[in-house]
């Protein structure tokens, strides 16, 4: 009861980072069932799926940084959201939560999952596979809150 409701409703906005990576293991890396009942193999999956995971980001993460004026669409698509909110916010003399303007992690694009496993299929060098991440991202919107 001690807990102002803005931080509560922020933590939980916040706590959808953790099921968008649930969500991206089991429907983009197809990962469904357990390889095994034994608790050493489910440990080597958990272990090898978070991996994955973790390389897929950083390699949307690093293209992101080799052009900074450019961001992936899903962001865009979000920055683009975010703006309308603001200003449907100003018009009540409300503000959005500062908090959402921060970097976040989005789900990773299906784009970033095809293009590793072409990468592994045709031994694609790890430079050639990063520009082909760089050309996927788009130009950086202007919002209201940025200065």
């Amino acid at each position: 009861m001690t807990i102002n409701p803005g931080t509560i409703a922020m933590l939980y906005f916040k706590r959808w980072t953790i099921e968008k990576t649930f969500n991206n293991t089991k429907s983009n890396f197809k990962e469904t069932k357990a390889w095994s009942s034994n608790t050493r193999s489910l440990e080597n999956q958990m272990r090898l799926t978070a991996m994955s995971y973790n390389l897929m980001r950083v390699f949307e993460e690093i293209s992101k940084t080799q052009q900074p004026e450019l961001i992936h669409p899903s962001d865009k698509k979000y920055s683009e959201a975010l703006e309308i909110r603001q200003q449907q916010a100003q018009k009540r003399d409300r503000f959005v939560n500062p908090l959402f303007f921060q970097a976040r992690i989005s789900r990773i694009s299906s784009y970033t999952i095809r293009a590793v496993q072409n990468a592994i299929i045709t031994g694609m060098s790890l430079q050639c596979f990063m520009s082909s991440l760089v050309a996927r991202l788009v130009s950086r919107p202007q919002l209201i809150g940025e200065h």
